[in-house]
């Protein structure tokens, strides 16, 4: 059912029922994949914590969750291309196998620079979880390990994606129809 923000226009890319299935999904292989070794869920605040929310209940193995949170957008549409820390992890990771958890992976900006600021701390193993990559827009010098959904340029709201800080409880994933103006995340 579409729905209209800001004059925009947004209608439903990805349903609730694909996404609790997705989730599932990824769930299942992190268990697999890090039996025995109880890796921390490091969550990047804000957009990120309705998904790892989701993704650590489906996760069958013990793991801890942490949170950071940094930020190159505020209330823009479009990146500023600059990283600034909002608030950094309490957890000692030296030597802990973590898994960074993201909403969304947009231009790289942030994965990138997470993984540069997490690997100075000598953790066993860095692995991202991203619900959506834009893998047109990214570049990286390295895989996500579990995606969600692979998606379009175009700007996207929802389960934990906001616009203007707004619109994270909306249950799927909306994207914008209107003028098709793709909206870059970092």
């Amino acid at each position: 059912m579409p729905i209209s923000i800001d004059k925009m226009s947004f209608d439903v890319l990805i349903s609730t029922e694909q996404i609790q299935e997705r989730v599932r999904e990824l769930g299942e292989r992190i268990s697999q994949d890090y039996e025995g070794l109880n890796p921390i869920l490091m969550v990047v605040l804000n957009g990120g914590f309705v998904f790892a929310s989701d993704l650590m209940r489906a996760i069958r193995i013990p793991c801890e969750v942490d949170f950071i949170k940094i930020s190159s957008y505020g209330d823009e549409l479009h990146t500023s291309g600059e990283v600034k820390m909002k608030k950094d992890y309490d957890s000692l990771v030296g030597g802990r196998h973590l898994i960074v958890v993201e909403d969304i992976v947009d231009s790289g900006l942030s994965v990138s620079f997470l993984k540069q600021k997490f690997s100075m701390q000598a953790p066993a193993s860095v692995r991202f979880a991203t619900l959506l990559h834009k893998p047109e827009n990214s570049s990286l010098g390295f895989d996500l390990d579990y995606v969600g959904f692979p998606i379009g340029p175009e700007f996207v709201i929802g389960y934990g994606l906001d616009y203007k800080q707004n619109w994270r409880n909306l249950p799927a994933i909306y994207v914008r129809v209107d003028g098709r103006e793709g909206g870059k995340r970092s």
